[in-house]
Order: structure tokens, then sequence, then C-alpha cells
């Protein structure tokens, strides 16, 4: 991975270290609602009325689609999923273009370089790419049982050169003394913040951590610190409209919110 930051030259000493069957609630009120105009004294109801009342009750009943990604999945996406993880041709890492979006550099401070939200599906396709070998459909099935359907998402973040590995300590009051550095902390993830909102709601993590990236030597004698990526989990059932909004605030630079689409994701 190419780091985003050039050599600084600080002259300083260094120190430190498939949608349900079931109608939701209230798409099921709804319905009830219409159809509590339908006469029930014998009239016949007009033709024009019994097309508008079938076509607006087919819309609640096809709404869990429209407006989310599919969760449950069905056991056919479950093994659908199985098989495009199996491939081990590319076909993920094409997948995943649709679930990431790539940001533009700022002019200072970190680069929030991409967002990623995976759903149910992906998340099993991804499960099923990282074996090769030893793993059978039926257990793949067995797998997806075992464990709520999630949605993750991964916020990648690279230094920069305004934002980079080493950090200038604050000078002395001293003249005599030497302008000292420190190497930025590996958690340094943790003074970034990150909201997911659903429409003017916020949704809360289940689980939020973070892990350092680091880039090291030919023969891994020296690693340097070039970024962080940010984890987050939610469970499935947390989204339920057709798009979501990411909200990063990072200490310097500017705020990034950016959008998805989730009628786009599978």
């Amino acid at each position: 991975m190419a780091h985003f930051f050039g050599v600084r030259q600080l002259s300083c000493r260094l120190y430190g270290n498939s949608p349900t069957a079931s109608l939701p609630i209230g798409n099921a009120q709804a319905a009830k609602n219409v159809l509590d105009y339908v006469p029930r004294t014998g009239a016949p109801m007009p033709t024009q009325a019994r097309s508008i009342i079938s076509i607006f009750l087919a819309t609640l009943l096809i709404s869990p689609a429209i407006f989310a990604f599919q969760s449950p999945l069905s056991d056919e996406a479950v093994r659908e999923a199985y098989f495009l993880g199996q491939r081990h041709d590319g076909s993920f890492a094409r997948l995943l273009d649709k679930y990431s979006k790539t940001l533009p550099s700022p002019k200072s401070g970190p680069y929030v370089r991409s967002i990623m939200f995976l759903t149910p599906f992906a998340k099993l396709v991804q499960y099923s790419d990282a074996f090769v070998g030893n793993y059978s459909a039926q257990q793949a099935a067995l797998d997806h049982r075992d464990h709520p359907e999630t949605v993750e998402i991964s916020i990648e973040i690279l230094l920069t050169d305004s934002y980079g590995p080493i950090i200038a300590d604050p000078p002395s009051p001293r003249s005599d003394q030497p302008q000292t550095c420190q190497l930025r902390s590996h958690d340094f993830w943790k003074d970034f913040q990150a909201e997911v909102f659903e429409g003017d709601e916020i949704r809360q993590p289940t689980h939020f951590t973070g892990k350092p990236i680091v880039q090291c030597s030919h023969y891994g004698q020296t690693c340097n610190l070039i970024g962080a990526t940010l984890h987050l989990e939610f469970p499935a059932i947390a989204f339920n409209s057709d798009s979501a909004t990411i909200h990063v605030s990072p200490p310097e630079g500017p705020e990034v919110w950016l959008d998805f689409d989730l009628t786009a994701l599978r």
C-alpha cells in the first residue's frame, strides 16, 4: 500500500516509542387501513379502485427489499455467497467495489481515504473467501446460523505530510535546548470520532475498535506507522431505510460526510 506522506526535515532529537414473507408491523397496519375501505356490503368495487389498491398492497409487501439490503439472508443467498467466495478469481475484490467509496485527499490533516459498508451478504462472501480447500457449503450454512447477521463499516485513515508519524514536542523555554520529537502512537485512531446515521437518527455500534497500518522493510526489520483502520459493527436489523450516512471527525483537518445508497447493496 502506498503511503501519503513524505519525509519531513525536522531538526530535532527523537525520543519515546432475499426478502422475508412476513409483512412489517407498520406495513401490515397500512394494509389493514386500506382493506377497511373495501366495500363489505356486496356492492361491486370499481375496476380502477381495485387496480389502485392491488398496486398499493403489492408495494407494501415488497417494500423490505426496496428500502434496504437483504436481511435475513435466505438459504439460497447463503449458498450463493459461499460459492462466490470460493471462486478465488478476483470476484470478491470486484464485489467490494460496490461496497466501498474512495475520497479525495484533504489539503491538511489526516487522509480519510476510504469507507466500506459490508452487508451480511458481503460479509459472508468475505468469510468464505478466507477459506481455501476444506470448507463446504453445508458448513457455511451452519456457520451462518450460529451467528447473528451484522453490518461492518471500515474506515481507512492514512498519515500525511501535515499529520505524519513524527510529532514535534512543544519548544523548550530554554533557548539552549534542542527541539525534541516523538513517534506518533499506534493508537492514534482513538482521537477520531465516527458516527453512523439513518436520516436524523444515530445508530450505535455494538463494537468499535481500530488497528494501526504499518509498512515494513523487505526483511521486516523495521516497520513504520502509515495509518489506521476503524471498525464499527452493527446488528443488521439496525438499518431499515434506503440510505445511511457516515460522519468522521478527525482531530485535525476537515470532517467527512459520506452517503451510502443501501438499495444498491445486496
